[in-house]
């Protein structure tokens, strides 16, 4: 395997953000690269977005290093199941075969949460942790990802649990909290529902919280009355493209025998242009 750095790149509603990572150390090997989000958010727009930030990076990451890319959606074996922030014509759409075939290299696309508690399970706050570790990410939703003694789950979706008789995110996101103008004191008890219902669903041996919010992490998580460990994520918003670059040199490591860019998927989806 090359020692060279391995590229990251995290799809978001507003930006696409890439950069090379250094799997040695955990953190990016040079400044990322951000690229907005085509208003029309389809995947071949987006494709020729991920291409230029491959481009950007090709004398840092080689001519055949895999790409690590992550997206605000349910991932089954390089297809996507579900689209939040981004156009519709992603569900059911081969994605991996459509990346590897834009960037002519190998790719693994993981869902964004799924890559952020890869980046803290191998690198920050659940390193060398034990047993059952939830990851949340508070931004315009809440997003999760389990890892059972280092080893990821993939695309659990607990952020739209039945809270109350409502969808948990839609009543407990840091989106929720800025578009209400909810103070912090307002805030607290809804995130406080919120930890309390999963905790009892799944019990875990530590709960993390990511997204741009957990930089404010002593407002909140002091305030919290929970049976499980609560701590902020070490990464923060830099979650997604190390455990992207990570996953993507575990795919290069172990294939995956259903991986989308060596096994054809044909969903018939015909995406709107």
């Amino acid at each position: 395997m090359t020692s060279r750095p391995v590229l990251g790149i995290d799809i978001g509603g507003s930006g696409i953000k890439g950069a090379p990572v250094d799997l040695a150390v955990g953190d990016w090997a040079t400044e990322r690269l951000r690229i907005p989000t085509p208003d029309k958010s389809t995947p071949k727009n987006v494709a020729k977005v991920v291409k230029k930030i491959v481009d950007h990076f090709a004398d840092v990451i080689g001519d055949d290093g895999p790409i690590g890319i992550t997206v605000p959606a349910v991932v089954m074996h390089g297809v996507t199941r579900s689209a939040a922030n981004i156009d519709k014509s992603w569900i059911d759409f081969p994605i991996e075969q459509l990346f590897a075939d834009t960037i002519g290299r190998p790719v693994a696309v993981v869902n964004d949460a799924d890559a952020a508690g890869v980046c803290e399970a191998q690198f920050g706050a659940a390193k060398n942790q034990a047993g059952l570790v939830l990851m949340t990410t508070l931004g315009t939703g809440i997003g999760t990802a389990l890892i059972h003694n280092g080893n990821l789950i993939p695309n659990i979706e607990l952020g739209h649990i039945e809270v109350d008789g409502k969808d948990a995110e839609t009543q407990a996101s840091s989106g929720v909290k800025d578009r209400l103008g909810l103070s912090m004191k307002e805030w607290i008890p809804r995130i406080q529902r919120y930890y309390e219902t999963v905790e009892k669903l799944i019990w875990p041996d530590l709960i993390i919280v990511g997204g741009g919010i957990s930089r404010e992490s002593e407002r909140f998580l002091p305030k919290l009355t929970l049976n499980t460990r609560i701590v902020p994520a070490a990464y923060h918003n830099r979650a997604g493209i190390i455990g992207a670059a990570w996953l993507a040199r575990d795919r290069r490591l172990h294939p995956d025998p259903l991986d989308a860019t060596s096994t054809p998927h044909d969903t018939g989806n015909k995406e709107n242009t």
